[in-house]
């Protein structure tokens, strides 16, 4: 098998995969097997009624058929459609409107058109959706996450899962809906595992999070976690020094804080991001909420 159809291979079977791990997480647990269709009836050329036997002489042959059939193309037999080459964005399978999630005005209608369906980076392999963004385009408060995890991929939007839960948790305390602030992340993909984004994933997507930024115009950045910090504030300062304390991003204020994720996983650090939030509303002129 050459390399390109064992690629093509890989392809369709994680998509199966991804396919039957969605099933599961929604309650399928049986697939009932579809009934094989009736086979297609036969068109047979029409043939010349055999001439009658001349009287007393031999009966008459058989006459050729008027055309010779050729069996169908075996389709398991056909080269794989090439994927494309790498760095290339795929054309968008439809046109992108201003209703797609994260594309509430022309500034970022169009950033999301030159997106496309990346290919910039070797996640795009494993996506099920890319995940641009959602939220209000002239927001005056953004978060910025890491990157999709697994019901971001199934949903197309980030922060639905648990972590999601707990930021839209966090979003309301600071006197917000969710639909009134914007959110996105470094990278638009989910990666495998939900492991780390690795650098080169970060620098194919990172001008596209940055294009977003310029066009909603917020008066507050939110960095939610390590990742999301260090690559708006171009530092490796670890998030545990970066939280809580003022920078700026192009003129805009920002303010690190630890991810929703890592509270879920450490529930003592939320009075600390608590804190940070704080600030960030009283920077808004939010009064604090009544107890």
């Amino acid at each position: 098998m050459s390399d390109e159809r064992r690629r093509a291979a890989q392809d369709l079977a994680g998509e199966a995969l991804r396919h039957l791990e969605w099933l599961r997480e929604n309650g399928v647990r049986e697939v009932p097997r579809p009934a094989a269709p009736a086979p297609a009836p036969v068109q047979r050329a029409a043939q010349a009624p055999a001439p009658a036997p001349a009287p007393g002489g031999p009966p008459a042959a058989a006459p050729a058929h008027a055309a010779s059939r050729q069996p169908p193309p075996d389709p398991a037999g056909q080269a794989p459609r090439p994927a494309p080459p790498a760095g290339a964005p795929r054309p968008p399978a439809r046109p992108y409107t201003l209703n797609d999630k994260g594309c509430g005005s022309a500034a970022l209608l169009a950033i999301r058109e030159g997106l496309g369906e990346c290919t910039r980076c070797k996640l795009a392999g494993g996506r099920t959706h890319l995940v641009f963004g959602t939220g209000n385009p002239a927001a005056e408060l953004v978060f910025v996450g890491e990157g999709p995890g697994a019901d971001e991929d199934l949903q197309g939007e980030p922060f639905v899962g648990k972590a999601g839960q707990l930021l839209t948790k966090m979003i309301e305390a600071m006197g917000y809906r969710r639909e009134q602030v914007y959110i996105a992340n470094v990278v638009k993909c989910r990666p495998p595992g939900n492991r780390n984004p690795e650098p080169d994933e970060i620098e194919a997507c990172e001008p596209f999070l940055r294009r977003q930024l310029e066009a909603i115009g917020p008066k507050v950045i939110v960095a939610l976690g390590k990742f999301a910090a260090q690559t708006l504030l171009r530092t490796a300062v670890p998030i545990t020094k970066l939280r809580g304390t003022w920078a700026s991003y192009q003129g805009v204020r920002l303010m690190p804080t630890f991810h929703p994720a890592y509270l879920l996983r450490s529930p003592e650090e939320k009075k600390k991001a608590w804190a940070d939030l704080q600030l960030v509303m009283a920077e808004l002129g939010k009064a604090p909420p009544q107890r």
